[in-house]
């Protein structure tokens, strides 16, 4: 069996189209068509059936899936012995990560990370949703949940506070709520309910019942420009709300949400150096910020 026509197999199983299993693989959407029907005639089995949203495996996919898994990871983890990558603070790894989180406190704090380590490159993915580490879409990823399953390493790297905030102009154009109950009164932002990709984003159940946003976002950074304008109320992470002047904080004995950040590292790559150094790096940046996490 011919290990590249593996690797097409495992791109199209985690990218279920074939021109974004192409883009991955730096390769062209039908050599990644011939390779899938190399392996299928190899194995004399159809691998995938096509669907509305792309491909999809069959049976017979689900099992060399699992196989072809351990191949991969047992091949990254050879290399990473042999190549002596364990002890080599060198090297790219991709952290999957919350927007906000991203924006407002990793970034402005990771230049110091590069400074002491230059020869590491570190790709910030920060997208709606996290990208899998036990697929090994990303070597680390910081996510809103323990991870149920797969062969990962997960941390709590820290809670995080989120509040109610208004723009000092909203404030003084139309008063502040002086309950929970009274926000039915006024425009809030929050998060689109369909493109919601964590349950531990749903706050607004949590402060009143029958809260809806007027004005809604996939983003936290939007939403904190919504808010910034004056254009209503919203929930939004403490270590924003507290960075922007133009903000008070609403209700602030009545409102308050908690929740918290996983740490989540692959098993094969937990132990290489420039993991482990930034993985330090990262706890010892939440420690120091604790304060502002819990606001």
């Amino acid at each position: 069996m011919n290990w590249d026509d593996l690797r097409v197999f495992l791109a199209l199983a985690r990218a279920p189209t074939l021109a974004t299993a192409a883009v991955k693989l730096g390769i062209d959407a039908t050599t990644v068509g011939r390779r899938l029907r190399r392996l299928e005639a190899n194995l004399d089995a159809a691998l995938f059936e096509p669907g509305a949203g792309g491909q999809t495996l069959t049976e017979a996919g689900r099992r060399l899936l699992v196989y072809a898994e351990g191949a991969e990871q047992a091949a990254t983890q050879a290399k990473s012995e042999l190549a002596g990558e364990r002890g080599l603070l060198a090297g790219t790894i991709r952290v999957s990560i919350a927007e906000g989180l991203g924006t407002w406190l990793i970034a402005r704090h990771l230049g110091d990370f590069h400074a002491a380590n230059p020869a590491i490159r570190v790709e910030l993915v920060a997208t709606n949703g996290f990208l899998n580490p036990s697929k090994r879409e990303a070597d680390l990823a910081i996510m809103l949940a323990r991870p149920a399953r797969g062969p990962l390493i997960a941390k709590k790297l820290a809670d995080y506070r989120l509040k109610l905030y208004a723009a000092r102009t909203y404030a003084e154009r139309h008063g502040l709520p002086a309950r929970a109950r009274d926000l039915n009164d006024h425009a809030l932002v929050g998060y689109i309910p369909d493109f919601i990709y964590a349950e531990e984003l749903r706050y607004l159940d949590e402060v009143a019942d029958g809260l809806e946003p007027a004005l809604a976002s996939s983003s936290i950074n939007v939403q904190h420009e919504l808010v910034r304008s004056g254009a209503g109320l919203g929930i939004l992470p403490c270590f924003i709300g507290e960075q922007d002047a133009e903000l008070v904080r609403v209700l602030d004995a009545e409102v308050a949400v908690t929740r918290s950040f996983w740490r989540v590292v692959h098993r094969d790559v937990a132990r290489l150096a420039r993991v482990r150094a930034f993985t330090d790096w990262l706890d010892a940046l939440v420690t120091e910020q604790r304060e502002l996490l819990l606001g």
